[in-house]
């Protein structure tokens, strides 16, 4: 007679404590370290170490940055009042007339208004660069309004501090025959827009050449790990 074949025991089950355990291939395989990302440190660092200050800081910086380069444009208009070249009129019994009929000095009015705009629209983007070395859709919209503001600031300024408006009383006040100046006209309203063109491209370009860069996500890392070599005998 045969014996009876003995069954095969049953396929052991996991217990509570054996779940808790690390695997002993797991340990092998990962280095000291590099649990969390073991085989791309970079790029684990490139997605969640980059993140920035977060939207609500941003967008409060952005606010104080639009507030301040609109201010600014108080100093513009004072300038712009101070170096346009003013336009001579002269008044008889019965008008007012241009003095000089041939003379570029309402072109300089509004080529001296360009010309200052893109020079603060070019410190603004600097001095922004300067102080938060990180760009953003909050920051270039800042800048773009704050610039528009302080146009619009400057102008009205400029305006104000120029030659009265009032053309008419003005001529009857220094008299016939007398030369003065004209009030203040910005007829190129398109200078308004040169502080906000002049601040964005000067501050893409500096984020461009001197700008944060990406870590590369494949580049080595001193604590990567290594792959794990063939199993011993």
């Amino acid at each position: 007679m045969t014996a009876p074949l003995t069954p095969p025991p049953p396929p052991h089950e996991p217990s509570s404590e054996d779940r808790r355990q690390p695997h002993p291939d797991w340990q092998a395989k990962t280095a000291p370290g590099s649990a969390a990302h073991p085989v791309y440190p970079g790029a684990y660092e490139a997605s969640y170490g980059q993140d920035g200050p977060g939207m609500k800081t941003e967008l409060r910086e952005a606010a104080v940055i639009t507030v301040a380069v609109a201010l600014a444009g108080a100093l513009l208009g004072v300038l712009w009042a101070w170096l346009t070249p003013h336009v001579p009129l002269v008044a008889d019994a019965t008008a007012v007339y241009l003095k000089d009929t041939e003379g570029e000095q309402a072109i300089g009015v509004d080529g001296t208004f360009t010309l200052l705009a893109l020079g603060f629209g070019a410190v603004s983007a600097l001095v922004v660069f300067l102080l938060r070395r990180r760009g953003g859709v909050p920051l270039v919209i800042a800048l773009a309004l704050g610039g528009l503001l302080g146009s619009l600031l400057a102008w009205r300024v400029g305006i104000w501090l120029g030659p009265p408006q009032n053309v008419v009383a003005h001529a009857k006040a220094v008299g016939k025959g007398v030369t003065f100046s004209a009030p203040l006209k910005l007829g190129a309203k398109g200078a308004l827009l040169a502080w906000s063109l002049s601040a964005l491209v000067v501050h893409l370009g500096l984020m461009a050449l001197f700008g944060p860069r990406d870590p590369d996500p494949y580049e080595q890392h001193p604590y990567q790990a290594t792959p794990p070599g063939p199993p011993a005998a």
